[in-house]
């Protein structure tokens, strides 16, 4: 991995988490540096999966540089939607509550 590859998971970390906070609609109960540090660990997590995958040494950064935006894309909105869950959303029902016409 060369210090381009650092540089541009950084710079497309920052970005995407940014951006991201954005585009999810709601409030947000993460916090904005919480938002940039997934996207940079995200998209350094990217950047290690096509440096992996991929070793031909005449590739184009492209290919890096998208799946660095996806894998950020990914965490960012994850994060963002699973923080802004209550309790009580997607949970079944307490089986022992009462229900209104039992009371």
């Amino acid at each position: 991995m060369t210090g381009s590859t650092l540089v541009g998971a950084l710079v497309v970390g920052l970005a995407v988490g940014g951006v991201g906070r954005l585009v999810v609609p709601g409030r947000k109960a993460v916090p904005v540096w919480l938002t940039l540090a997934l996207g940079v660990a995200a998209a350094l997590l990217g950047a290690i999966v096509v440096g992996l995958v991929d070793r031909r040494p005449d590739t184009s950064p492209l290919l890096s540089l998208m799946t660095q935006t996806a894998f950020a894309a990914v965490a960012v909105v994850l994060a963002v939607v699973a923080a802004g869950r209550t309790e009580t959303d997607g949970q079944a029902p307490d089986p022992g509550a009462r229900r209104k016409e039992e009371v």
